[in-house]
């Protein structure tokens, strides 16, 4: 389904259907759009969203689209290590197979035969508190395993969506707060802060706007946290740039117990938020003995764009808050000329303002824009984004390839460049054929190239050949 040149348009393709959920908060709306989506943007033969159910015995098919639109049928109720969905579920395990037909754990292959399904893919949709649900998708046409690294992006989306939700609908459910709906509809985001919080005082500076329902949710969310933490005293302020909600609480301040006491308190709304393009900060200040707690949306669009691509989910995350922080609309444009934030060495190639993030210690790629790692600071991060806008460079050490080669590996790639041949550089250099071979793969290794010439033409690009 995916190949190397597609891997940046099928990216885009899931982040496309995650916008069409990213600001529902309801539980089987968001699956069937979902399962809607890959249908359509990955032309799937058809999805499944299974969820699990709360005595955690049983899935529940929430959402079939494609081929299959109905969800009572024969697998409505899988059991926990039942059949491929249930063990995918149980052993949180992620499947792609190519060969459905042939698989001993299908039920029925003559169906798969039937209806020319060859392909399948499952993933599991796992928060911190265990597997919520697998994701299936079938296929008329073979997968490649790059799909999977697609639905590890896609699902971890989802499954943030889907927790979201729950928990709103929860809250619903059990909240004492009379008509919870009216906050959610009345512009006053003050209102809402100043049920939860009960005694605190709330101070609202600037002029209060209508937000998206998942960032008034969120803040609500930090409310209630905020209460726990007997909070006394708010400020929501609505800037031309940014919505912030911010307040001092007694916690930790030093880095013992810090970190469990910010994960037990504030669990995976960090997370959430980012997700909404939200940016949670938690500071604290030695000199009071007290923690800064502030979270902030954008209100309106940045002018300074970047793309972010990486192939860690972790990495991914962490540059993206990192470059809200710092001012930048993080989009995913087709427009090459948007600067790109990226550790995938084939987009590289395919890529016109490349940012190469440097967390490996490995070589730099020929052709970035840029350099960073992840220690950057955001003022760092947004000077390199506005200099790659600018088509300059940052970051990058004037390239010094002919460093990295050994002395004999000079003396033979200079011999290279005034035109002798193999056999006559192992004369010069009283070395065997074979030898000089060796060096000259060693070379191209080096330096990122797949013949001698091309190795030559990067030597010369850099001023390495100063002979």
């Amino acid at each position: 389904m995916l190949d190397n040149t597609a891997s940046v348009w099928e990216l885009e393709q899931a982040n496309k259907i995650s916008q069409t959920f990213a600001t529902s908060l309801d539980v089987m709306e968001i699956a069937r759009l979902a399962t809607d989506g890959l249908v359509e943007k990955f032309r799937s033969a058809f999805a499944r969203i299974w969820l699990v159910e709360p005595d955690r015995e049983m899935l529940k098919l929430v959402a079939s689209s494609g081929l299959y639109t109905r969800t009572d049928g024969e697998f409505s109720r899988i059991p926990m290590g039942a059949f491929k969905v249930g063990r995918i579920a149980q052993n949180r395990v992620s499947l792609l197979s190519n060969n459905l037909a042939e698989e001993s754990w299908v039920k029925d292959p003559q169906w798969a035969l039937d209806n020319n399904i060859k392909g399948f893919a499952g993933y599991p949709l796992v928060s911190k508190e265990g597997v919520i649900g697998v994701l299936a998708v079938f296929s008329h046409q073979a997968m490649s395993p790059e799909f999977l690294k697609i639905l590890s992006s896609f699902c971890t989306t989802l499954t943030v969506a889907l927790e979201l939700a729950a928990l709103y609908q929860k809250k619903l459910q059990t909240s004492d707060i009379k008509a919870p709906q009216s906050i959610i509809d009345n512009p006053s985001l003050s209102d809402g802060l100043a049920r939860i919080l009960g005694q605190a005082t709330v101070v609202v500076l600037g002029t209060e706007q209508r937000l998206a329902l998942s960032q008034t949710q969120l803040f609500l969310r930090l409310a209630e946290i905020l209460n726990d933490l007997d909070c006394t005293y708010c400020r929501l302020t609505y800037g031309p740039d940014a919505v912030a909600l911010e307040t001092i609480a007694s916690a930790p301040t030093l880095d013992e117990g810090r970190q469990a006491w910010e994960q037990s308190t504030f669990g995976r709304l960090s997370l959430i938020a980012s997700y909404f393009d939200g940016l949670l900060t938690i500071s604290a200040d030695q000199n009071v003995g007290a923690t800064k707690i502030a979270l902030t949306f954008p209100l309106q669009p940045r002018e300074l764009r970047v793309r972010v691509q990486c192939g860690s989910p972790l990495v991914q995350m962490g540059l993206t808050q990192m470059a809200y922080a710092a001012g930048l609309n993080v989009c995913m444009s087709k427009d090459q000329q948007v600067p790109l934030l990226t550790d995938q060495v084939d987009l590289v190639e395919v890529s016109d303002s490349v940012i190469w993030v440097n967390h490996e210690a490995a070589m730099t790629p020929s052709g970035v824009k840029a350099e960073i790692n992840l220690s950057i600071t955001t003022e760092q991060l947004r000077e390199a984004v506005e200099a790659v806008s600018q088509d300059a460079t940052w970051g990058l050490n004037e390239p010094q390839l002919c460093q990295q080669l050994s002395n004999r590996e000079l003396e033979v790639i200079a011999l290279l460049v005034q035109g002798l041949r193999d056999r006559d550089i192992a004369e010069k250099l009283f070395i065997s054929n074979s030898t000089v071979k060796f060096h000259i793969n060693n070379i191209m290794t080096k330096l990122e190239a797949k013949t001698r010439m091309q190795a030559l033409y990067n030597l010369m690009q850099t001023n390495g050949t100063q002979f």
